[in-house]
């Protein structure tokens, strides 16, 4: 049986920059070990396979696989996923319109297609669910995984701590584009401290062309660095609104990610704040067509 595949390159306007991405459009009669192997085989952050969605009123189901495990929630899989969609006009015999409503382990995922004319150029995702913010994790600990020293670590305006809205990260602010240009991932301490999250997030506010630059270090998910990381932004998003006082304000961040792999992508994230809450987070962007092809199983 034959299963075409697209893939894009998410968070950029330009083919060979950005995270790439492969989608299948039409994965109905593939098992869950059969997408693994696929995802593995890609060798990709994530591999997207998309299915009929369980309740009509949704637009499609969407499973998400790193070369190692399936994903409950992820980014840049969806606003890559919603993109391919929208150029192929249908899932399912259901028309693509300008939103969906995508089934996924984490939850429901609204998405906006943006669009050039009549042409999808991108899309913007609704974080599945609520900002939540777990433990504080040692600045040396943190810094020690990520080769670096304590200091480079900023603690002013928070403790390296984890936070997630639909997959937890730890996320760190760091002093400098130096201390972030230097970070290399230790496997060895992901695997001894840090196996229950996803992966480190480590941050700058930049103050230049962008207003953060940002990497995330993923090595337990078969994913030494990540490009352009839709998830953690989010989580990030809806994190950097929690700190302000103000009890009610909206805010908006251009993220530059994948730089220092020459893979630079523009995550443009954004967070509501209601009566003191988080009341919603989103992120998108735009996102190139590469390749089509077919697999057998």
């Amino acid at each position: 049986m034959e299963f075409e595949f697209v893939t894009v390159d998410v968070f950029t306007e330009r083919r060979f920059g950005g995270n790439p991405l492969a989608v299948f459009p039409r994965a109905e009669g593939l098992g869950g070990a059969e997408m693994q192997a696929i995802a593995n085989e890609f060798n990709l952050s994530e591999t997207t396979f998309v299915l009929p969605a369980k309740d009509p009123a949704h637009s499609a189901e969407v499973r998400i696989f790193t070369p190692k495990f399936e994903m409950p929630f992820a980014g840049h899989p969806n606003v890559g996923t919603a993109f391919v969609l929208a150029q192929l006009g249908n899932v399912y015999g259901r028309t693509i319109g300008d939103t969906l409503l995508f089934e996924e382990k984490a939850g429901l995922v609204p998405v906006e297609i943006l669009r050039e004319g009549a042409s999808a150029a991108g899309a913007r995702i609704t974080a599945p669910r609520p900002l939540a913010r777990g433990r504080t994790i040692e600045p040396a600990l943190v810094a020690e995984a990520c080769s670096i020293a304590a200091d480079d670590i900023e603690t002013r305006h928070h403790a390296p701590g984890i936070a997630g809205c639909g997959v937890d990260f730890v996320f760190a602010e760091v002093r400098s584009r130096r201390a972030l240009a230097a970070a290399r991932p230790r496997g060895d301490l992901f695997a001894r401290d840090l196996a229950d999250n996803t992966g480190i997030h480590l941050y700058l506010r930049d103050g230049g062309e962008f207003d953060i630059r940002a990497r995330m270090f993923a090595p337990l998910g078969g994913v030494p660095e990540d490009p352009a990381t839709g998830s953690a932004n989010a989580a990030l998003a809806g994190l950097l609104a929690s700190l302000r006082p103000e009890p009610d304000l909206a805010l908006h961040w251009r993220i530059a990610q994948g730089v220092e792999m020459g893979r630079p992508s523009l995550i443009e994230a954004s967070a509501v704040k209601r009566a003191g809450t988080v009341a919603e987070i989103k992120i998108g962007g735009r996102c190139v067509a590469v390749m089509r092809g077919a697999i057998e199983i």
